[in-house]
Parts: C-alpha cells; structure tokens; sequence
C-alpha cells in the first residue's frame, strides 16, 4: 500500500462512509434532541432569528435539520437530499450566528458543515438504503 498514491481502495471507502455517516448522525442529534425538547416545552423560544423568519420558526427549521436529517443520514435514506438542510443549517451557525465569534466557537459547525458536504458529494455510499433500493453496488 503506497500512502502517497491517490488511488483509493473503494471497499475501504464505503466502509468508511457508513461509519461516518452514522457516527455524524448520532453526534449531531445530541445537539438537536435538546433543541427539540425547547421547542416542546410551551416555554418561550429564544433563538436566533434568521431573515427575520422569527425565532420559533428558525428552530422548527434547525430542529429539523438535525434531528429529522440525521436520522436520515444514519439509515442512508435520500441522503443528499436530507444532506443539504444540515450543510444549510452548519453554514448558517458557523458564517452568520458565530459570524463575530472566535474562530474556536465556529470551529464545531465547520467541521460538521465539512463533513456534510463530503456525504452530500459522496451520497450514502454502498452500505445504505440508497444503495438498497437503486440496486447499485458502486458509488
């Protein structure tokens, strides 16, 4: 095995693409689960507003994103369609929420947006319903 070739071994990659994609999965519903009881809780919903949608509203949307997406991702089901809020949804929380903050503070979403767009380019890889239902054994 040659560390410096660019070719890739593509059992390797779909093995690590599952992983990925269900470890992310997990690890973005630990900060979505929370938001998720906030929006449940009757309480009143302070949040950021996007493009003035209103604060309840941009949680519906982020509640979505990371919960009803990662979901999706962890099984592998549509999962560049369900890719695109959760890339939104990093963008907007490293570019535009933490905008002012140090870069230690946006470095969580960028890293998540990264590895959002990598599953979005990749798609759910052999290892997912995707895969299941398109009958495709390749990427």
């Amino acid at each position: 095995m040659n560390l410096n070739s660019v070719s890739f071994n593509k059992n390797a990659l779909a093995i690590v693409l599952v992983l990925v994609r269900i470890f992310v999965g997990f690890a973005m519903l630990t900060h979505g689960y929370p938001k998720l009881q906030k929006l449940l809780s009757g309480e009143e919903i302070q949040f950021y507003n996007f493009l003035g949608l209103g604060s309840k509203f941009t949680l519906i949307l982020t509640v979505f994103a990371e919960v009803i997406c990662s979901l999706f991702l962890i099984l592998g089901l549509f999962t560049r369609t369900f890719a695109i809020p959760l890339v939104i949804t990093m963008a907007v929380a490293a570019f535009i929420t933490h905008a002012s903050d140090a870069f230690a503070e946006k470095e969580m979403a960028m890293l998540y947006l990264s590895i959002y767009i990598v599953i979005l380019v990749c798609g759910g890889g052999r290892y997912s319903i995707d895969a299941l239902v398109s009958n495709k054994k390749n990427f």
